[in-house]
C-alpha cells in the first residue's frame, strides 16, 4: 500500500524565521528617550497567518486586522461564528507562544487592533458619540504632526483622538502619541500606553517616529490644558515653546490641525486639592461636582457629545533645513496653529446643540 499523505493542520514552519520579540517595560523611575538602535523589524516581514487556517476565508483576520464582525459575517451566520473563533484562536495562541512583534518603542499592533480598540471602541460609540470630521486632510502615507487642545482632567481624549484616526481612516493608520514622563511611571499604565504606542514626549522620539513614517500626535497644552478649572474650558493655554513645530520642520512633516469638544465636561473640575497633589506627586488633583465625594462613582466621567475635526494640513517641507533654528519662524507658525485650533474650537461650540446630546 503506498504511504498515505500527511496534511499538516497548521504549517509553523512558514513562520519559523520570524522574530519573536516582547515589549520592554520601562522602568519605574526616571524616564529616558529610548536609545536609537537598528530598524525595528516592520510588518513587510510577516508571513501571512492565514494561509494554512483551517476554515479558508479571504475575510478572515490577520494580526492586524479588527475583530469588529462585519456585516458579511453577520449573514454567514454560523461560518461567520467560526471564522472568528478560529481567528481568537489563532490570536490567542501567538500570544501564549510569544509568536508576535513589537517595535523598539514597544508598540504592539496585534493587541492594539485585536483588544484594546474593541475595550476603547464602545466608550467612543456608545458613550460619547463622537461625531469625526476632516479626516481627509491627514495624509493617507507618510510622517504626519496632528496637533490637539488637551483637556478633561484625565487624558481620555488622547485615546478617543487614537480611536478616531484608526476607525475612520481609509488606510486605518495608527497615531502614535506622545506622553508626559507621568504616564511611564505608573503601574499597569506604563505597560498599556507602551503597546498602545505612546512613547516620552520628547524631540527624539518624535523624530524617530516622523522618520519612520508614522502619524505622531501630541498636545502641546500639557498639563495646564488639562488641568485647567471648568471656568477656563475651551481657552487654550499656551503652546510651550514650539518644540513641536521645530521637530516637524526638522523632517518636513506637515501639521494638521486638531480641535476636541466635549471633553471638557466629562470632568468639571471646580477645585484643585494641591496638599494633595503634593502628597501623591501629581501635578494637580481634581475637585468636581462628584470626585471625590461619590468615591469610585465618582470617577465615571460625564457622557458627553464630543466632536472632533481635523483641520486642513499646514505644510513644513518648503523651508530650508535651519529653519528648525529660527525661533521667530517657529513662533509664527506655533501662532498659526494654535489660533486655527482655538478658532474651529469656538465654531463648533456655536454649532453645538447640547453638552450631552
Amino acid at each position: 500500500m503506498a504511504d498515505a499523505k500527511v496534511i499538516p493542520f497548521d504549517d509553523d514552519r512558514s513562520r519559523g524565521n520570524r522574530r519573536r520579540a516582547k515589549a520592554e517595560s520601562a522602568p519605574a523611575g526616571e524616564v529616558q528617550p529610548l536609545p536609537l538602535r537598528g530598524a525595528a523589524a516592520r510588518g513587510d516581514d510577516r508571513q501571512d497567518d492565514r494561509q494554512d487556517d483551517p476554515v479558508p476565508s479571504p475575510a478572515a483576520p490577520g494580526p492586524r486586522a479588527s475583530v469588529r464582525p462585519s456585516a458579511g459575517d453577520a449573514g454567514d451566520g454560523d461560518g461567520g461564528l467560526e471564522r472568528r473563533v478560529a481567528a481568537g484562536l489563532s490570536f490567542l495562541r501567538r500570544r501564549l507562544t510569544g509568536d508576535y512583534e513589537v517595535d523598539d518603542f514597544g508598540f504592539d499592533a496585534e493587541l492594539t487592533d485585536q483588544v484594546l480598540m474593541s475595550l476603547l471602541r464602545p466608550v467612543y460609540e456608545k458613550y460619547f458619540r463622537i461625531e469625526v470630521k476632516g479626516v481627509e486632510n491627514i495624509p493617507a502615507e507618510g510622517g504626519a504632526l496632528i496637533v490637539a487642545n488637551h483637556s478633561g482632567t484625565l487624558p481620555l481624549d488622547g485615546l478617543m483622538m487614537q480611536v478616531a484616526v484608526h476607525d475612520h481612516h481609509p488606510a486605518d493608520r495608527h497615531l502614535r502619541l506622545l506622553a508626559a514622563d507621568l504616564v511611564f511611571v505608573l503601574p499597569v499604565v506604563n505597560e498599556l500606553a507602551r503597546k498602545l504606542g505612546h512613547t516620552l514626549a520628547c524631540a527624539e522620539d518624535a523624530e524617530r517616529l516622523l522618520a519612520q513614517g508614522e502619524l505622531v500626535g501630541v498636545m502641546p497644552e500639557g498639563f495646564k490644558g488639562i488641568g485647567k478649572p471648568f471656568g477656563e474650558r475651551y481657552k487654550l493655554q499656551r503652546f510651550g515653546r514650539g518644540g513641536f513645530v521645530s521637530t516637524a520642520l526638522r523632517q518636513g512633516a506637515p501639521i494638521v490641525p486638531c480641535s476636541i469638544v466635549g471633553a471638557e465636561e466629562i470632568y468639571p473640575m471646580i477645585g484643585n486639592s494641591k496638599t494633595l497633589a503634593r502628597l501623591l506627586g501629581f501635578p494637580y488633583f481634581p475637585l468636581t461636582p462628584t470626585f471625590p465625594w461619590l468615591g469610585p462613582l465618582g470617577a465615571v466621567p460625564l457622557p458627553t457629545k464630543w466632536t472632533i475635526q481635523f483641520g486642513e494640513p499646514i505644510p513644513t517641507d518648503g523651508y530650508a533645513p535651519e529653519a528648525a533654528e529660527d525661533p521667530v519662524l517657529m513662533f509664527n507658525l506655533t501662532d498659526q496653529v494654535r489660533e486655527q485650533i482655538q478658532h474651529t474650537l469656538y465654531k463648533l461650540l456655536v454649532q453645538r446643540r447640547s453638552v450631552f446630546f
